[in-house]
């Protein structure tokens, strides 16, 4: 399972006010995102597989993995590289055996006893999830702020995104807390121009990432 696309700046996706989707994810795809998180809450299967189809041929020969929030069936039946499960979702070895050895998979923490769980886990990467508090996720245990962020970087052998309020304003802080990922939604899908927005997101962690990952080891 390769994993080194697990840094940079991951698009989860949500309402895009003044784009299509698809034009969302193109733009953000051209302007270097590390990954593409398709989550549908209120579509139906038939809806949710076709835009899951159009977006994977959207990401072909990107490099930039596609993956599914919740729903396995639809990540197997579109191709998907992976799969992004939570705490009440199909747990992890059911996921892993459908998925097969080399999908990606990730999983939301939001208790610590959860971050303990996680780490006998062949996973791509934790979602400390939500860092700040959302309109786009309101079915949560409370805030990890960045202290709790710093705390699970301390612990985990994991890749982290980091999800939940943030935007181009604190992806320096977030990447300083531990980070390895950080992911947006209405920071991209809300903005008039996704590709400047996705590139301004891009700037702060190139700016900030590659050095601190130095100072603390490769992990």
């Amino acid at each position: 399972m390769d994993t080194d696309c697990m840094r940079g700046i991951y698009l989860v996706t949500g309402d895009c006010p003044f784009h299509d989707l698809e034009t969302v994810v193109a733009d953000a795809a051209r302007a270097g995102v590390c990954a593409v998180q398709l989550r549908e809450k209120t579509a139906d299967t038939r809806d949710f597989l076709d835009r899951a189809v159009r977006l994977k041929t959207i990401l072909r020969d990107t490099g930039i993995p596609l993956i599914i929030n919740d729903r396995l069936d639809i990540a197997l039946a579109c191709g998907a590289e992976g799969v992004h499960i939570g705490q009440t979702d199909m747990p992890y070895e059911q996921t892993r055996r459908l998925m097969g050895p080399d999908a990606l998979i990730g999983l939301s923490v939001e208790t610590w006893e959860q971050v303990e769980e996680a780490e006998g886990l062949d996973l791509a990467y934790i979602g400390v999830s939500p860092i700040f508090s959302t309109p786009t996720k309101t079915d949560t245990k409370g805030e990890w702020g960045f202290e709790g962020l710093k705390k699970i970087r301390a612990f985990s052998r994991h890749a982290l995104v980091a999800i939940g309020g943030l935007n181009a304003l604190n992806t320096a802080e977030t990447l300083r807390a531990g980070a390895d990922m950080v992911a947006v939604v209405s920071a991209i899908c809300s903005a008039r121009d996704p590709y400047t927005a996705t590139r301004d997101l891009i700037r702060e962690f190139d700016n900030t990432y590659p050095f601190y990952h130095t100072q603390r080891g490769d992990r």
